[in-house]
């Protein structure tokens, strides 16, 4: 069985899918094998590496359509980027139509874990999570034996991440065990005391649950997104790359 990581947080541009990425490239530099599953019918980590859905067999989508968990057609599904060195499972703007799709399926909650326990070998499988609630957030977060939330050092981010825990309290009253979650200070400005502020009042919400590493603001995670690569394989020096390789180390220390 991989390690499943999700990288959830129901408020957008929180660096959530720049955490599933490079996450997955620092793990990969680490000598594990990685499958990232795009999530998020926008598809922002596909289109980061330069895949649509009208250019690949299948998708994430047909995962969660497979009429049992040994007939998902992973063999279809997964791919891998011509300039990543992990594999992906694409979105499909299809997911936003799971809750009517799924609305009569047996089980509907836990076809993702499901799917995953039945599918190819990897270490890990980082799932970059739709921002709103819904059957397919509920499925990652079921799965995921680790819930990591990034979240930007900003007062509006602090409120944005309540949606996300209201949905895990209310999973945790059926779950046989609660959903383990770290969070992750994102968007980090050395120059600027709110910043500094928040991650102070973060590490006081989160004792025992926060990240030691914080990802601070560099130019080269854009540099890298118009590129279509990762900021490992663009500036493997950068200070984004060394953060998500020190976020990689304390992963594989949990």
């Amino acid at each position: 069985m991989p390690r499943i990581l999700a990288i959830a947080n129901q408020k957008g541009g929180v660096g959530k899918t720049t955490t599933a990425l490079s996450l997955a490239a620092a793990l990969t530099l680490a000598g594990r094998r990685v499958l990232v599953m795009d999530l998020d019918p926008h598809g922002c980590a596909s289109a980061h590496l330069g895949i649509f859905p009208e250019d690949v067999a299948a998708t994430s989508a047909d995962v969660f359509r497979a009429r049992s968990p040994r007939e998902t057609p992973w063999e279809r599904v997964v791919i891998r980027p011509r300039l990543a060195d992990f594999d992906l499972a694409p979105s499909h703007a299809a997911l936003s139509d799971m809750e009517t799709d799924l609305a009569d399926r047996k089980g509907k909650g836990v076809l993702l874990k499901d799917a995953l326990a039945a599918g190819p070998a990897y270490d890990h499988v980082i799932l970059d999570c739709p921002p709103h609630t819904g059957v397919v957030l509920v499925n990652a977060l079921v799965a995921a034996d680790l819930c990591i939330i990034p979240i930007q050092t900003d007062f509006l981010a602090l409120h944005g991440v309540r949606n996300l825990f209201d949905t895990m309290r209310t999973l945790n009253r059926v779950l046989p065990r609660p959903i383990a979650y770290r969070a992750l200070a994102t968007m980090f400005d050395r120059r600027a005391k709110a910043c500094q502020r928040v991650l102070e009042l973060l590490r006081d919400k989160f004792v025992g649950r926060m990240f030691a590493t914080v990802v601070g603001l560099d130019t080269k995670f854009r540099e890298a997104s118009a590129a279509g690569r990762v900021i490992q394989a663009v500036a493997p020096g950068s200070r984004g790359a060394r953060e998500y390789g020190d976020l990689a180390k304390e992963v594989l220390s949990l």
